[in-house]
């Protein structure tokens, strides 16, 4: 129990005294809200579509009558087939709050009023894609598989390790060798091609939850045979340890030790290592689905939300498009401030 107390104690003394670490909580904490409800933050659904607003702005906002609204918009088009909106200021539909089942939107009757003239409404808080869908509701949508593929794939990899290290470093002897050597094949080959093989072996029209499955099988087969050896070398050095010894002379099953007394010693290395690497699953996910073999549209990730940010004529025309990167960013940051937070906590050697 006062081991449980001290543990805490060091972990809020690590994040009080790091702002940053402080901040990386609150942004990871508020992206993992936002990912949960989704369906209610989100003004519209993953895949409600507006061709009528390709490539739509941001939604200028306008107080109306004390209220936030916006102004219904239709194009024409430049001297290079580009699409210009422009803003019918004579209208105007109020923004709400919890209108057809979400945090806030267009009521859909008015914003079916206004359409008349070639004018419509449709709120775009971060603009929309090529088939006009919103920026933001996708975004929130594709952050439930953005972020959890780090979770469950480090998840399933460092249980993997946990197993294949501690049976290594606690037997030894040909046991030890063979998982080694194991290890030492998956570390030998480069990970992100091998990563790209293997999704492209498989049926590009699978269903997308299909395909995130696969994804994450195919993450953690190949990120846990470094963490393995780490562990082996830590229940090593723990076989002669008193309380081991005593357990042996006592007559207790071998696994038996090793699952109540060896590992548990590993658990505050496993949380730090965990941490820092699940931005690399995010990462990884997030690079397949750029190059088109993870999750297929109409799913979202943020991974395929910047496929359209492919060439510097989008993102000079939609800059727009650019802002799943700066989710990603903020993501893969946050994480690793507080896995360096974490890790200067639980760090035997901290004097702290």
């Amino acid at each position: 129990m006062n081991g449980t107390t001290g543990t805490f104690s060091r972990l809020r003394s690590a994040f009080a005294s790091s702002p940053l670490a402080k901040t990386a909580l609150v942004v990871l904490g508020g992206l993992y809200l936002a990912a949960v409800l989704a369906g209610w933050l989100a003004p519209y659904g993953m895949d409600d579509e507006s061709r009528g607003h390709s490539w739509a702005p941001p939604s200028s906002w306008h107080w109306v009558d004390g209220r936030p609204s916006i102004h219904p918009v239709s194009y024409t088009f430049d001297e290079n087939a580009r699409r210009v909106y422009v803003e019918d200021s004579s209208r105007a539909v109020p923004v709400r709050l919890f209108v057809n089942g979400r945090l806030f939107g267009l009521d859909s009757l008015e914003a079916a009023a206004t359409s008349e003239g070639g004018a419509s409404a449709r709120l775009y808080l971060l603009g929309a894609d090529a088939r006009g869908r919103d920026l933001l509701s996708r975004l929130l949508y594709g952050s439930r598989v953005s972020l959890s593929i780090g979770i469950v794939g480090v998840s399933i990899s460092t249980l993997i390790a946990l197993v294949v290290g501690g049976l290594a470093g606690f037997f030894g002897g040909w046991v030890d060798r063979l998982l080694m050597r194991l290890c030492e094949v998956f570390m030998l080959i480069p990970a992100f091609y091998l990563l790209m093989l293997l999704r492209a072996t498989l049926p590009l029209d699978w269903d997308s939850r299909v395909v995130y499955l696969s994804i994450v099988l195919i993450l953690s087969f190949i990120g846990w045979a470094g963490l393995a050896r780490v562990i082996r070398g830590l229940v090593q050095s723990l076989r002669s340890a008193d309380y081991i010894v005593a357990a042996r002379a006592l007559g207790v099953p071998p696994l038996v030790i090793l699952r109540r007394h060896a590992l548990p010693q590993t658990f505050g290395f496993l949380a730090i290592q965990a941490t820092l690497s699940i931005p690399g699953y995010v990462v990884a996910e997030s690079g397949l689905s750029l190059l088109g073999l993870g999750i297929q549209d109409p799913q979202t990730s943020w991974g395929n939300l910047l496929q359209e940010a492919m060439s510097i004529a989008e993102i000079r025309l939609h800059p727009w498009s650019l802002i799943p990167g700066l989710f990603l960013f903020a993501a893969v940051l946050s994480y690793n401030l507080a896995g360096d937070a974490l890790r200067d906590a639980l760090d035997p050697r901290s004097d702290r």
